[in-house]
Order: structure tokens, then sequence, then C-alpha cells
């Protein structure tokens, strides 16, 4: 039996705050910021250099992988960590399509986070080989696979609605035609269970400043199943995933296992503080966790929907096709949500008429999401998103 939930004592909480936006960026747990000041002040500052070898920093990428792959049901030693989640699903998909090299068709689905495909299409146009990228609609992903496909790339959970794939029907569809398969876990890791061991999928990648709350520019990470990582080929061959980086060779010679999907020098300061922030995942159950997920969000919606029918439900009504978002549409959306921030109820907007509410049961509990419901009544009923303030657009939403 897991820990109970919520943890709130473990996260710096601001006063007044109901924190809805665990989807993008993760609350700040508690001894993050004392991690910093002591790999800042006693391991740079006072042993410099040698910290490399004297603090532990050249294994960091490994052990914070290693913790990671615990989330996600994948083995030790299987899940690299560093760069960022761009860099990583170009790394997957330039391995995977060296996996296949007389298939030209890549399948994402057009609901996918835009990053992912705009690297898709980068590396295609790198190649310049005849690849061609489809990107049907969600629900039509698993009858568009065939025999023409080297790769599926999806994004588990959609970044706007919440709406969940099916991870291991579609990975034994894809392998059923002889495609390599890459999810994305951005929206997953930490929020529902996964099990990689059990998906049987090549390769997947996630971020870690969601969900996993490594704080912003968190190191991403990749993972590969064992039993290919030492065929994958890296098409980023970087010096930290050489075999011996420091013999110098002048011939690139991948490292054995995950680590030769390291590329450059990693992101020290960021993995220290993401290796502290994992320490609220200590004792907790993923099947806890999400049935907790489930509750607070099948909560927010029968309040949302009642107190507002404004707003349209624009995430899966059956909790199961979901994954720990809910998102409603409404055409004043953007300026609803800055009048919610202001009142200390904190989701986010994407265009082009989202409004997200994440759920984080680690810090959130039935009574945020009722005086939530409550806040975004107001708010709508009261028209208070027509207040100029709330009109301008900031760069970030």
């Amino acid at each position: 039996m897991g820990v109970s939930l919520p943890r709130k004592e473990m996260f710096e909480i601001p006063e007044g705050v109901i924190y809805l936006d665990g989807n993008s960026l993760g609350v700040m747990p508690k001894g993050a910021a004392a991690r910093a000041t002591t790999v800042i002040e006693q391991e740079w500052g006072d042993q410099l250099i040698r910290a490399w070898n004297s603090a532990g920093w050249m294994d960091l990428p490994r052990v914070v992988g290693d913790r990671i792959a615990a989330l996600l049901g994948a083995p030790a030693g299987s899940v690299a960590t560093g760069d960022t989640l761009s860099i990583k699903v170009y790394q997957a998909l330039a391995a995977a399509l060296k996996m296949r090299p007389n298939r030209r068709v890549i399948l994402s689905d057009n609901g996918n986070f835009p990053s992912d495909l705009y690297m898709a299409q980068g590396l295609i146009d790198t190649i310049d080989k005849g690849y061609e990228l489809r990107t049907p609609a969600p629900e039509d992903v698993a009858d568009a696979i065939t025999d023409e496909m080297a790769v599926v790339m999806l994004t588990q959970v959609d970044y706007r609605s919440g709406r969940m794939h099916d991870m291991k029907a579609i990975t034994e569809k894809a392998h059923a035609v002889g495609a390599v398969m890459i999810w994305d876990l951005a929206h997953s890791a930490g929020a529902v269970p996964v099990d990689l061991t059990a998906c049987n999928a090549e390769f997947a990648v996630g971020c870690s400043y969601k969900y996993l709350n490594g704080g912003p520019g968190a190191p991403a990470f990749i993972y590969a199943r064992p039993d290919i990582i030492d065929d994958v080929q890296p098409a980023l061959s970087g010096w930290l995933g050489h075999d011996a980086p420091f013999a110098m060779e002048l011939g690139y010679r991948p490292a054995m296992a995950t680590e030769r999907l390291r590329v450059g020098t990693p992101p020290i300061l960021q993995l220290a503080v993401l290796q502290e922030a994992l320490k609220v995942w200590d004792g907790v159950e993923m099947a806890d966790l999400r049935a907790a997920s489930l509750a607070l969000s099948e909560r927010f919606i029968k309040e949302v929907s009642a107190r507002c029918p404004e707003l349209t439900l624009a995430s899966p009504a059956d909790p199961a096709l979901r994954g720990s978002q809910v998102s409603f549409a409404f055409e004043q959306g953007y300026a609803a949500m800055q009048a919610l921030i202001a009142r200390g109820v904190i989701g986010d907007f994407r265009a082009p008429d989202i409004m997200r509410f994440g759920f984080t049961p680690l810090y959130l509990d039935e009574a945020d999401v009722i005086r939530a419901a409550e806040i975004i009544e107001t708010v709508i009923k009261d028209r208070v998103y027509e207040h100029p303030d709330y009109q301008t657009r900031s760069r970030v939403t």
C-alpha cells in the first residue's frame, strides 16, 4: 500500500493559490532550492572541476534516469537523461528510421504536440530521401497503420484535450506491420501509470518539468528497449555518447547501452534539482495516484459543467480515455484564464479556445477543486473576463 495523497507538505505552494497547471510546469518541491544551493556553493564552489568525480556529476544522468525508469515500468539502465525533449524526439526518430531502411513513411497524428511534428519534418528535410510524414486525426491512427510505415510516433496523452491513446494496442498494431514505435510521454510521466516493459515499444521520450516537478528547463529523458540498444545508431554522436570520451579518439564509437544516447555535457544544476524533486515520489503507487487523479478530475467536471454551461467539455467524458487534465472550450478562453489566474486559480490556455486544467494529486485535494470551480463560476457568470486587463495576450499562454 502506498503513501496517502496529497503530500502538500512536500511542496512550496504559494499562499492563496490553487495550482491547476502541473501539466505544464510542476510546483517546486521543498528541498529543491537547497539542493541547488549545495551544488553551487559546496560542489562547484569548493570542489570546482573535481566535482565531476568527487560529487558524482558524471554519473548523475544515469542515476536520475534510473529513478525515472522506475516510474515508467522500465528497467534500470534503459533511460538516459539530458538535453531537451525536441532533441530526444530527433534522436529516437533518426535511430528508428535507420532500423527500417527500406520504408519511407512516418505516421503521427494531427493532435500531436507541434514540436514533435516540426522535428520530424526537419529530419525528413535533412535526410532528403523521400520520407513522408502522415498525420491523420487521432481517432484514425490505428486504421492508418500499414506495412508502409517505418515508424509510428505518437504522444500518449494529447496536450490540448487530455485524450489518451491505448499504448499497448497501438504498439502491437505497429509491430504487426513491422514498424518501430516511439511514444512521447510528456503528459504521461508522473500522471498516469505507464509500463514500458509490457508495452514493448522500442523508444519513449519525455520531459521532467511537468508532473515530475523538475523545474523550468529540466532535462528530458529517452528510453530505448534493452534488447535493441546495442544496435541503435545515434544520429547525434556527441562526445559524452562515446564509449570512452576521455580517450579523445578522433572517430566515434558509441557507448554501450543507453549511455550512447547522451549527447553533450549534462546540465548538472538541473539534474541535481530533478533528483531532489523525484524524492516526492518515494512510496507513491501509480495506481493510487491515478485513482486520486480521476476522482479529482471527475469532481471538477461535474462542478464546472453544472455551474458554467457556457463552457464545453473538450476532454473525453470517459475518464478511462483521459489523462490527468481536463480541458474546456470557451470563445473567450484566453481572457477568462487570465481572470482566473488573477484570482489565484492557475491553469493555462491553448489556441484556439482551450482552457486547460491539470490535476496533480501530490498537492491537490477535493477542497481545492471545489473552490476552483466556484471561482470559475464567478469569472464566467459575472463576465469578469471582459475587463481590458485580461484582453492583452502575453508571449506565454
